[in-house]
C-alpha cells in the first residue's frame, strides 16, 4: 500500500510539473562576478534544455561596466511549479575604475560558472519564474580568481515567460 502511494505521488509530480517547452522568457539578472543588473532571456527549445543569455551596460563616466553572458541549463528534476536544473555559463566582462584624478583604469576578462539551481512559479502566476542558483565560478577580471556562487531570486533571475 505504501509503495503504491509513493508511486502515485511520484507520477503525479511529473504530470503537473512546469513545462517550458518552446517558451521564451525575458527578465532581469545580476549574477555576474561584477555587480551589474542585466536584461536576461531564457529559451527552452524542448522540455529539458534551456538556453540563457544576459546583457548589462552602465556607461557612467570613468566607472563604466559591461557584461555579456550565455549559458545552457538541463532540467534535472521537476516538482509542482518548480524545476531543478544544472548548467553553465560563459561571459565577457569589462570594468572601468575611476582612479580619482580624472583618469581611469580599464580591465577586461572572462567569466565561467557551473551552477545548480531551481526556478519556481507561484500558483496562479504560471508565467513568472523566480530562480536561485549555487555553484562555482572562475573570473579573470584584473586577476584570475575562483569563487563560489550563491544567488537569490533577485540576482539569479526574475523571468516572465511568453
Amino acid at each position: 500500500m505504501l509503495f503504491r502511494l509513493c508511486v502515485l505521488l511520484l507520477i503525479s509530480s511529473f504530470a503537473s510539473a512546469k513545462d517550458l517547452s518552446t517558451r521564451l522568457g525575458v527578465g532581469i539578472k545580476n549574477n555576474n562576478s561584477v555587480d551589474l543588473p542585466s536584461i536576461a532571456a531564457v529559451y527552452y527549445p524542448n522540455a529539458d534544455i534551456g538556453l540563457t543569455g544576459s546583457l548589462g551596460v552602465d556607461t557612467q563616466e570613468n566607472s563604466s561596466k559591461f557584461a555579456f553572458n550565455a549559458g545552457i541549463r538541463r532540467i534535472l528534476f521537476k516538482e509542482n511549479n518548480m524545476n531543478f536544473y544544472y548548467g553553465g555559463q560563459v561571459g565577457l566582462l569589462n570594468v572601468e575604475t575611476d582612479t580619482g584624478n580624472g583618469t581611469s583604469n580599464k580591465d577586461s576578462g572572462f567569466e565561467m560558472n557551473v551552477v545548480f539551481g531551481a526556478e519556481f512559479f507561484f500558483a496562479g502566476l504560471d508565467s513568472l519564474g523566480f530562480s536561485f542558483e549555487g555553484g562555482v565560478g572562475l573570473s579573470s577580471l584584473d586577476e584570475t580568481r575562483f569563487r563560489t556562487v550563491g544567488d537569490h531570486p533577485l540576482k539569479a533571475g526574475l523571468i516572465f515567460y511568453f
